[in-house]
């Protein structure tokens, strides 16, 4: 703030008759409060401007933050017209004023529809998948080839005891090969160029866990029992492979305890002290009622460390989806030495490719996927399975 001016000519002393210095005094006194008194009220009313400059800022900028107010600001009639309506019919319902009202109406309703703004909810209902735990259990290795050899000997020496003086005959090991073709799976997906742009990327992510998912499962079920030329071989689908036979046809036999020691005893001891029991859901809760005759014991005993599996005459039991069901010809429980008897070969992993030219025309989008993959038993003395009888 400045400070009023005050002539000091005008304290100056002067002779004798003349102004008494007094009245100068205070004269001058007075001009100094008059011109304070202005220079205040000026200062007061500039504050009184940027106060109200200030509320209609506050104001504005309240205005912006409004629903439905965009860069248009109050030009943009239409927004403030539904979002008037639209608060309107959530407070009042049906009594809303048909001038309002009909901002909110769908061409062809003849009823009057409601536009709200629509919630799509981030959770995905799916069906449950389960999936094969072969691959987990069985030997797992990549290959750049369309199918790989596994040469194996089918025979050993055959020496002969001799006396002193007798001659050594020759003989030589069997030699043979087992190849394991890499067969491929596959399909495509056609998804509306609108659905891939108004999900944001969810549309696309979801189709490919479908994909995911679907191949995973074939692949499980082929890895139990696929046969033919164009599916990898399923581990239970060799002919090589011994099976235990239970004598009837509806059970697992008269005494199904006996049957799994015996059948379990009927492996050698290398791949026995390796075993894994591998049955569906349904077969496992039968086995479960099992007791020993003599103790009262069940086969079966639960898991008492955390991530270790269950077990059946003290080998772990695995639960596989994929096997068969007790019944006339089925073979419901496979026993052994997984890794050694089975191989799974990788040729390419699931292959994800977006063609967005091929049905251009028609506003879709293809999506082409594909799984190269193989197996085989390639030792099948290290596994035995139960079949029931016919």
């Amino acid at each position: 703030m400045e400070r009023p001016q005050v002539n000091l000519n005008t304290l100056e002393l002067k002779d004798a008759g003349e102004t008494d210095p007094v009245e100068l005094v205070t004269k001058s006194l007075s001009e100094f409060q008059t011109a304070f008194d202005a220079r205040l009220k000026d200062i007061e009313t500039k504050t009184a401007n940027d106060n109200k400059l200030a509320d209609r800022l506050d104001k504005i900028e309240a205005k912006m933050n409004r629903p439905g107010v965009g860069l248009k600001g109050d030009n943009d009639n239409d927004a403030k017209l539904e979002t008037k309506a639209l608060a309107a019919y959530l407070r009042h319902g049906d009594r809303t004023d048909p001038l309002e009202l009909k901002t909110l109406t769908v061409s062809g309703d003849t009823q009057g529809g409601y536009l709200a703004p629509a919630e799509f909810s981030t959770e995905f209902i799916r069906d449950l998948v389960q999936f094969s735990p072969i691959r987990a259990l069985a030997i797992v290795r990549d290959t750049l080839a369309p199918s790989v050899s596994y040469p194996r000997r089918t025979g050993i020496t055959n020496a002969k005891w001799k006396g002193e003086t007798q001659s050594q005959e020759g003989s030589e090991p069997a030699f043979g090969q087992t190849e394991i073709t890499v067969r491929e799976v596959n399909t495509y997906v056609d998804i509306s160029n609108q659905l891939l742009a108004d999900s944001a990327g969810s549309a696309q992510a979801e189709v490919q866990l479908a994909l995911s998912e679907d191949f995973g499962a074939k692949e499980g079920l082929a890895f139990v029992s696929g046969v033919g030329p164009l599916a990898p071989e399923g581990i239970m689908s060799n002919a090589d492979v011994a099976a235990t036979t239970t004598g009837n046809a509806a059970t697992l036999g008269t005494n199904p305890a006996d049957l799994l020691i015996d059948h379990m005893y009927s492996l050698p001891a290398a791949y026995r002290g390796r075993g894994t029991w591998l049955m569906n859901a349904r077969t496992l809760a039968a086995i479960r009622k099992l007791k020993d005759g003599t103790t009262g014991v069940y086969l079966w005993q639960p898991s008492y460390v955390s991530g270790q599996p269950e077990t059946i005459l003290g080998r772990p039991v695995i639960e596989i989806p994929d096997m068969a069901d007790i019944g006339a010809g089925a073979e419901p429980i496979l026993f052994g030495d997984i890794a050694t008897a089975f191989r799974i070969v990788d040729r390419l992993a699931l292959s994800l490719l977006v063609n967005p030219y091929i049905r251009a025309t028609d506003g879709m989008t293809r999506i082409h996927a594909t799984r190269r993959t193989g197996s085989a038993v390639v030792q099948p003395a290290a596994i035995k399975k139960i079949r029931c009888a016919v």
